[in-house]
């Protein structure tokens, strides 16, 4: 299971939160939302093709921020901010993701 698919399987699980995930792909910094299994990128075009990863193998996530959903850009209500992938991990493997 990839990294991605991971995150979105959390936001299925505890859809009351929005996660945003500060990455570098390919050397460039991206932000993306993952939602209720949805991600979508914040600052690049997001592809049609649900099968078109946003966020792709050897990508470095530089941190998770977890908010409470819906996300609202004016008014971020944070649960908990600039979480290390290894700070988040243990909170996929509780649910077993």
């Amino acid at each position: 299971m990839t990294v991605e698919h991971r995150l979105e399987q959390y936001t299925l699980q505890c859809p009351q939160e929005v996660l945003i995930v500060k990455a570098e792909i390919e050397g460039e910094p991206d932000e993306i939302a993952i939602f209720r299994g949805v991600s979508s990128s914040l600052m690049r075009p997001t592809a049609f093709d649900v099968e078109v990863p946003i966020l792709p193998e050897g990508a470095t996530i530089v941190a998770i921020d977890r908010l409470q959903g819906p996300y609202d850009p004016a008014h971020p209500q944070y649960l908990q901010q600039r979480l290390s992938w290894a700070d988040f991990l243990p909170r996929l493997t509780q649910l077993g993701l």
